[in-house]
C-alpha cells in the first residue's frame, strides 16, 4: 500500500472518530432547566381619595378708582385772588379746606346791601302790622309789606350764598388730579377750575361669572345700608410695585345688581380704606392701579380634592380597582385652581386614583401599586 493511500485513510479515520465523538456528546447532554417568563406589570403611584371641607377662593381683577371724583367749576364771576399751595396735581387737602378764593368784594357789598334792605323791610312790615291792628291799613297793604319782607330775606340768603361760593372747598378729604385755573384768572360761572377726588376710601369693580357666584356669599340689595354699602366677603388685592408684589385688605360692599348683557358677568364693588396710607403705615395704592383680587369664598363640605396633574384631558381620572386593574372614568369637576381639582360627585372616599402619567392607558390593564 502506497504512502498516499495511507494518508487518505488516516484522514478519513480521524474524521469518522470526530463525528462519533460529537454524536456521543450530543446524545449524552442533559436538557437545560426551563424557566417561565414572568411578565412585569406597570408600576404606578396612587392616592387614596378622602373627603374634606374646602374654603374656595374666587379670583378676579379690576382697576382702582376713587369713590368720588369732582370736576370743579366756578359758580360766580370774578378774579381768582388766592390759591392754596396744595392745589396742584398730587396735592392732598382736608375736608372743607379752602383751595381757591375768588375776589369777594362785590359779594360782600351785596350782602351789606341785602342786610340794609332787610332791616328797612322789617320796619315797614312792623308799621303795616300795627296800622292793620288799629284798622288804618287795608289787608292788601299788609300783604304787600309782608311779601316785600320775605323777598328781602331771600335776597340776603342769595347774597350770603354767593359770598360763600367765592371760597372753593370740598366736603371730603382728597387729592388734586388736575389744575385748570390759576391766580389772576377771571372766571365766569361754569369755568373749569380742576379735578379732585376723595382719598378716604377707593373702590374696585370686579367681574364674577355665574359659576363664581355659587362660591361667594354676596350681600343682597336689602342688606345695603343708608350709606350705600353692606358687609360682604373679605378681599385681598395685590399688585406689583417697584418689582415686588404688595397686598392690601379690602371687602365687598355691594353688587351692581344687574348682569352685563354682553359678557354675562355680574359686577361687585370692593372697598379699600385709606388707599393713600394717610393714616396707616401700609403701602399706598394709587388710583388707576390694576390689581388682582382674591375673594374669600364660601365653605363647602364633603369635597374630594385631587392634584391637577392626575387629571387626564379635561374631565377624566384613572382609577385602580380592587383587582389592581386600571379603570378610566369621566368625572364632574366642582371647581379647579392651578394645583387641584375639586369633586363632589362621581367619586367616593377610599377609591384610588393614579398619579403616574400613563401615555396610552387601557381599561383593565393589570398594574402594580407602589407601596408607601
Amino acid at each position: 500500500m502506497s504512502r498516499r493511500v495511507k494518508r487518505i485513510l488516516l484522514i478519513f479515520a480521524i474524521f469518522a472518530i470526530s463525528v462519533a465523538i460529537t454524536v456521543l456528546l450530543f446524545s449524552s447532554r442533559s436538557e437545560p432547566p426551563k424557566r417561565e417568563i414572568e411578565e412585569k406589570s406597570m408600576l404606578v403611584d396612587v392616592m387614596e381619595l378622602q373627603t374634606m371641607t374646602a374654603n374656595f377662593k374666587v379670583r378676579s381683577q379690576g382697576t382702582v378708582k376713587p369713590r368720588t371724583q369732582t370736576k370743579l367749576s366756578s359758580e360766580i364771576s370774578g378774579t381768582i385772588t388766592s390759591i392754596s399751595p396744595k392745589f396742584i396735581p398730587g396735592g392732598v387737602f382736608s375736608a372743607n379746606e379752602t383751595l381757591m378764593r375768588i375776589d369777594p368784594t362785590n359779594y360782600e357789598v351785596a350782602v351789606r346791601q341785602a342786610e340794609a334792605l332787610l332791616a328797612q323791610r322789617k320796619i315797614e312790615f312792623d308799621g303795616a302790622t300795627k296800622l292793620r291792628s288799629q284798622g288804618y291799613r287795608a289787608e292788601s297793604d299788609y300783604a304787600s309789606a309782608r311779601a316785600a319782607l320775605v323777598t328781602a330775606e331771600a335776597e340776603l340768603v342769595r347774597a350770603k350764598r354767593n359770598l360763600e361760593r367765592s371760597y372753593i372747598r370740598l366736603p371730603y378729604p382728597g387729592m388734586v388730579y388736575s389744575k385748570d385755573a390759576d391766580i389772576g384768572q377771571f372766571v365766569n360761572p361754569g369755568t373749569p377750575l380742576g379735578v379732585v377726588f376723595a382719598t378716604d376710601y377707593a373702590e374696585v369693580r370686579l367681574s364674577l361669572t355665574d359659576h363664581d357666584l355659587a362660591f361667594v356669599d354676596l350681600p343682597d340689595a336689602a342688606d345695603i345700608s343708608a350709606s350705600g354699602s353692606a358687609t360682604g366677603p373679605s378681599v385681598t388685592l395685590s399688585a406689583v410695585q417697584k418689582g415686588r408684589t404688595v397686598s392690601w385688605p379690602a371687602s365687598i360692599v355691594r353688587t351692581e345688581g344687574v348682569v352685563d348683557e354682553n359678557s354675562r358677568v355680574t359686577y361687585v364693588v370692593a372697598r379699600i380704606e385709606d388707599p393713600y396710607a394717610l393714616k396707616t403705615d401700609q403701602p399706598a395704592l394709587p388710583m388707576g392701579t390694576f390689581v388682582t383680587a382674591t375673594i374669600e369664598g364660601s365653605m363647602v363640605e364633603d369635597v374630594i380634592r385631587v392634584p391637577r396633574n392626575a387629571l387626564r384631558g379635561s374631565d377624566q381620572l384613572i382609577f385602580v380597582d380592587d383587582e389592581d386593574r386600571l379603570r378610566i372614568r369621566t368625572i364632574e369637576i366642582l371647581r379647579s385652581d392651578a394645583d387641584f381639582v375639586y369633586l363632589s360627585s362621581g367619586v367616593e372616599a377610599g377609591e384610588r386614583v393614579v398619579l403616574t402619567a400613563i401615555e396610552m392607558p387601557v381599561n383593565g390593564t393589570k398594574v402594580r401599586v407602589k407601596e408607601g
